[in-house]
C-alpha cells in the first residue's frame, strides 16, 4: 500500500469510531453514516485502484 492509500485507510478507521462514540453519545444520525460510507468506498476504490 502506498502512503496515501495508509492514510486513507485510518481515516476511515477514525471516522468509523467518532461515528460511533458520537452515535453513542448523541444518538444516530444518518448522514454521518452516509458519509462513512462514502468515505469507505473511496479508500476501497483507492485500494481497488492502486499499481502493484
Amino acid at each position: 500500500m502506498s502512503g496515501s492509500t495508509k492514510t486513507m485507510g485510518y481515516m476511515t478507521v477514525g471516522a468509523l469510531v467518532a461515528v460511533t462514540a458520537y452515535t453513542v453519545a448523541l444518538g444516530s444520525s444518518g448522514w454521518l453514516w452516509f458519509g462513512w460510507v462514502v468515505l469507505g468506498l473511496c479508500t476501497i476504490g483507492m485500494l481497488a485502484t492502486q499499481d502493484t
